[in-house]
Formats: C-alpha cells, structure tokens, sequence
C-alpha cells in the first residue's frame, strides 16, 4: 500500500500512547467487557504495563470500570466516534455548497460541527477575497458565544446554551457579548430568524453570516457560514449573502434527513 503522507519521525511517537491505543481497539461488539488479562493478552502486553494504561484511560475517561473487574469502552468514545461519522457524511454532503458561496461571494465558507468545548471547523473553501481569515482553520475550535457559527449551534440547542451559559463569558474583542441575559436575548432572536450576523465579535476586522443544518431529528448538527471583511457583511449586500447561505443549510439539512418545518424556516 503507498500513501502520499511522510513517514512519522520515531523519535516523535509516543509508544505508550500507541499501546493505549492497542488496548482500546480490542474491544469490539462481541467483546464489549474484557478484563485485565484479556486486555494484556489481546494487546501483547505485560499486565503491569496494561494496569498501567487501563489506569489512565479510566482516569481519562476514556474506559470505565465494569462488574467483576473487567473495563468496557465509556460513552466519550461514543461520541467521539458520532462526530467522526456525522462529520464525514456532512463534509462530503456540504462541500458543494461551500464552492458555491466562495465562488459567488468571493468571501470563505465554513462547516462546523459541534463539540463539547465549541464549534469545530471540519472544511472551509477559500474565496477571492483579499482578506483570508487565518486564524480559523480546519481543525479550530470556536468558542460558542462569538462569531456567526457557533452562535447559530448555541442559539438552536438549549441544553447546549444552559450548559454554556453556566459559565463566565470570555471577551475577544469589543463586541464579544459577555452577559447571558444580553446573550439569550440575542440567542431567543437568532433561533426565530434562522440565521446569525456576527461582526467583530471574535475576531476584529472579521464578519460572518451563519446558518444552522438541522439532521434528521431536527437537531442541529452544524452550520454553514461565510466569513471575511466585516464591511461584508453591511449594507445592501448582506441581504443576498443572508439568503444565499440561509438556501445552502437548508438544502443541506433536507439532504441529511430533516423534514417538517425546521427551526426558523420561513
């Protein structure tokens, strides 16, 4: 088998993190509990070494501690691995549609998921736009009460917002709302309209225009977003950029399986 990757330096790999690793990938559905010995001799470890490791994903929350001494796979795995699925359908589902809005607006589109610690970025499709946000790339993790993306998962999801709101509010920039009274308000707004325009409120200079793909229970399972120079997202032109990305997460949510009258539709 060839691979364009290059191969990963040793002195680079952690082993212990790979016999972590080898411990958890032992476990399957006809083997959802194993015990120590098991585990040792499924990974080709010493039970020292493997105590060891199961110790840490325990503590890590990674396995959890079953009746008679034997460790199963804990639900953060679980949803883990939900992200990773729904991920890769949505990607490959809402590519086209980031093509598209980079292509008309010339401004970058987003997807993003949520996560527990924030909206994670999983694809983004540069425009022509001079200014390129840099600081949001694949991979990042915005918090939930800044920028059009993550505000838009929070304002449709009030376990979500209960949770986040428990919390005190980081300030990024001037703009960032840092009282949950004020936020909610914003929040409760959001929700009725079916999308988000944020300006500045995460990073300066930056604007974006958000909205929300429901999945098949009409849960929110992301957000299509565009994002450049804030005096994009002003005047006469916000109106076509609303609509534009407003049609995109709404086709997209259909395509996933949503049906009935989603959440801000109309």
């Amino acid at each position: 088998m060839t691979t364009d990757e290059p191969e990963t330096d040793p002195k680079n790999v952690v082993n212990s993190v790979l016999k972590a690793c080898q411990l958890l990938e032992t476990f399957s559905e006809e083997r959802p509990a194993l015990t120590l010995s098991e585990l040792a001799g499924s990974a080709g470890l010493s039970k020292t070494t493997a105590h060891r490791l199961l110790a840490t994903l325990v503590r890590a929350g990674w396995l959890a501690r079953g009746p008679e001494g034997t460790y199963k796979i804990s639900m953060k795995v679980f949803n883990i691995g939900a992200v990773a699925v729904t991920g890769f359908s949505l990607r490959d589902e809402a590519r086209p549609f980031l093509l598209a809005l980079a292509e008309e607006f010339g401004d970058t589109a987003y997807l993003m998921v949520p996560a527990d610690t924030g909206a994670v970025c999983i694809d983004l499709v540069e425009g022509t736009s001079a200014l390129t946000v840099k600081k949001i790339s694949v991979g990042s993790v915005l918090p939930y009460h800044t920028a059009a993306g993550p505000m838009t998962m929070l304002a449709n999801s009030p376990p979500l917002q209960d949770r986040w709101l428990a919390a005190p509010l980081q300030r990024f920039t001037p703009d960032t709302i840092t009282d949950a009274q004020t936020l909610r308000n914003e929040l409760t707004k959001i929700a009725s309209e079916g999308y988000t325009v944020s300006d500045q409120d995460y990073l300066e200079g930056v604007g974006a225009v958000a909205a929300p793909v429901f999945g098949a229970a009409s849960e929110v399972v992301g957000t299509v977003s565009l994002g450049g120079p804030a005096h994009h997202f002003r005047g006469a032109r916000l109106v076509s950029v609303i609509s534009a990305v407003r049609e995109a997460a709404g086709t997209l949510s259909v395509r996933l399986g949503a049906t009935g009258t989603l959440p801000g539709a109309g």
